[in-house]
């Protein structure tokens, strides 16, 4: 298994077959998956898988992040069992092979402490590396079991989210279970709760300009204006 100071070392992805084939994962949800007869889920899958076949041909460079955990990577082993028994098994598999790591963080700067405890994500490929790419971002969210991620959105960003294990909710609108796919558009408030019993893993996908994907200037929306949101 490579470790990071072998891969920063090396510098290329194909030196880190590890993270090569977790990328491969990503391209094959991409690529085999259904768009449920959606023309705009499909145009988002056809984006995602071209610029990440873009990126692979260039043999991207390797950035050594130190690993880091939050509260929420002690239900991540589960989370990984979870994953191996369900419809994203290669995905599950592909990234226990690297999960010690991993750089999980906030990406806000403030986060609710209740939600600090049961919720964060980890950057696979993109500005922040370790797979270093400037038009496309890939990673995972994890969220421990009945979590409520609060009504958020993403400016000039477009993102898909793909369940690797667990069974969560947007909006209120639909149960999603592994292998499920949905896409939020840019600008779309949307809400995440998670199921009672297990965590839910989510592998993300986010597209947009190079100077958003580089300044996601993430931020929760205020209660008033997700309230708002939802008809409240």
């Amino acid at each position: 298994m490579n470790t990071p100071s072998d891969c920063a070392a090396q510098l290329r992805l194909h030196d880190c077959p590890d993270w090569l084939y977790l990328l491969r994962e990503f391209d094959a949800l991409y690529r085999h998956g259904s768009a449920g007869g959606s023309r705009l889920i499909r145009a988002h899958r056809k984006r995602v898988r071209d610029a990440l076949a873009s990126i692979l041909d260039t043999n991207p460079e390797i950035t050594g992040r130190a690993p880091e955990v939050k509260p929420v990577t002690a239900h991540l082993g589960r989370a990984l069992d979870l994953g191996e028994r369900g419809a994203v098994q290669g995905m599950s598999r592909a990234l226990a092979r690297v999960s010690d790591q991993l750089t999980w963080e906030y990406g806000y700067e403030k986060v609710p402490k209740a939600l600090a405890r049961k919720y964060a994500y980890c950057e696979i490929l993109g500005p922040r590396g370790p797979v270093r790419a400037e038009k496309l971002v890939l990673g995972f969210v994890l969220f421990a079991p009945s979590t409520t991620y609060p009504q958020h959105s993403h400016k000039e960003i477009e993102e898909s989210y793909i369940s690797v294990a667990g069974a969560w909710s947007e909006n209120d609108a639909a149960v999603h279970a592994p292998g499920s796919l949905i896409l939020n558009r840019p600008g779309l408030e949307h809400r995440i709760t998670t199921g009672e019993h297990a965590p839910c893993l989510l592998a993300y996908a986010w597209t947009g300009s190079e100077d958003r994907l580089n300044q996601p200037d993430m931020k929760l929306s205020s209660p008033r204006k997700a309230r708002i949101a939802q008809g409240i």
